[in-house]
């Protein structure tokens, strides 16, 4: 009997599994992405081109080793490549992300964006709801303020042009980003999509505002906003990580002006710290903004938030003139606008 040796076709490898090799090969073989090398990948990611074992692959060796300035900027160049808003291109003066959720406070930072889009400032927010049961997104948020959250590109640029103001999830202009961050529960930890998610800008707004948790997170973002070319950007660590000032702890404000990188010290409010509410409720954000219930550390947090972007803005030089014109918006809002449903 003879046997007829079949020679074996190797199989070709995949383009992703460089980018993996790259990242995951030894603590001595291993090294960063460059910027155009994580514009290939993210690139490949958002056009279905990667495997879902070679995503989770990915997400998880960029997880832990974490992101650099670099990475970011290839990632959020490829990510706005991805948008279809051309033809809905509005003028948005502020770009401002909520993507972490509140748990120890409420999220006062709508009021300040609020506060900005009454004066003739255009607020754009973009974010996405959790899996975490304990905290507040800010999609279910704005119903208490009466503010209906868009559910297309096309009706946000309406509610732009129409209110200053408008909300519109992940979902509605990348959903693939959406689908990655939906898989933090599956594994486990957040992924370098809820990092690059912040940078994104989808209307190219000139002034951009961030809030992170991790303070080490504040510097990449600063430098990925260089890399980037943004004109404005100002990234804080916020209340819970979303862009909202305590009013009772000094702040540090990493910004970027015409690719000049700067930091800035925002002291902190009240002498001593406020003990946090032992209950959230959300119709306290429309009575507050009414009149109807008084609160100081709300009400420093709303005006302090407002004042950073006052200033990231230029409508302010200095931090108390940001600070006096927050306090004047407040003192004259209209009580019957976001009056809650």
């Amino acid at each position: 009997m003879t046997f007829t040796h079949h020679e074996q076709t190797p199989y070709p490898e995949h383009p992703f599994a460089e980018i993996i090799r790259i990242l995951g090969k030894g603590k001595k073989g291993s090294r960063p992405l460059t910027q155009d090398e994580a514009y290939l990948a993210m690139n490949m990611i958002l056009t279905d081109q990667v495997l879902p074992v070679q995503l989770g692959a990915f997400l998880m060796l960029m997880r832990v080793k974490e992101e650099t300035p670099e990475e970011l900027a290839g990632f959020a160049l490829a990510a706005r490549e991805s948008f279809d808003i051309a033809d809905n291109a509005v003028k948005v003066d502020l770009d401002w992300s909520s993507y972490a959720g509140k748990r120890r406070h409420l999220p006062w930072f709508l009021l300040s964006a609020l506060l900005l889009a009454e004066n003739g400032i255009t607020v754009f927010m973009h974010g996405a709801s959790g899996h975490s049961a304990d905290r507040l997104y800010t999609e279910n948020m704005l119903g208490y303020l009466g503010i209906q959250c868009a559910n297309s590109i096309k009706e946000a640029k309406r509610q732009l042009e129409q209110q200053h103001f408008s909300y519109l999830s992940l979902e509605y202009f990348c959903p693939k980003l959406h689908e990655i961050i939906e898989l933090r529960p599956i594994l486990g930890l957040r992924s370098p999509v809820h990092t690059l998610v912040r940078l994104l800008n989808p209307f190219n707004a000139e002034h951009s505002i961030q809030g992170i948790f991790h303070p080490g997170y504040r510097p990449v973002h600063q430098q990925a906003a260089a890399l980037l070319n943004q004109p404005h950007m100002a990234v804080l660590k916020g209340e819970g990580g979303e862009t909202e000032r305590n009013p009772d702890m000094e702040c540090l404000v990493q910004s970027v002006h015409n690719g000049e990188l700067s930091d800035e010290n925002w002291p902190a409010l009240f002498p001593r710290r406020h003990v946090k509410p032992e209950i959230l409720d959300p119709e306290q954000l429309a009575l507050i903004w009414q009149g109807k219930l008084e609160d100081e550390f709300a009400e420093a947090s709303i005006i302090g938030t407002a004042a950073i972007a006052l200033k990231l803005l230029g409508k302010a030089e200095t931090q108390e003139q940001a600070q006096q014109l927050a306090s004047e918006y407040w003192l004259r809002r209209d009580k019957q606008k976001y009056a809650g449903v």
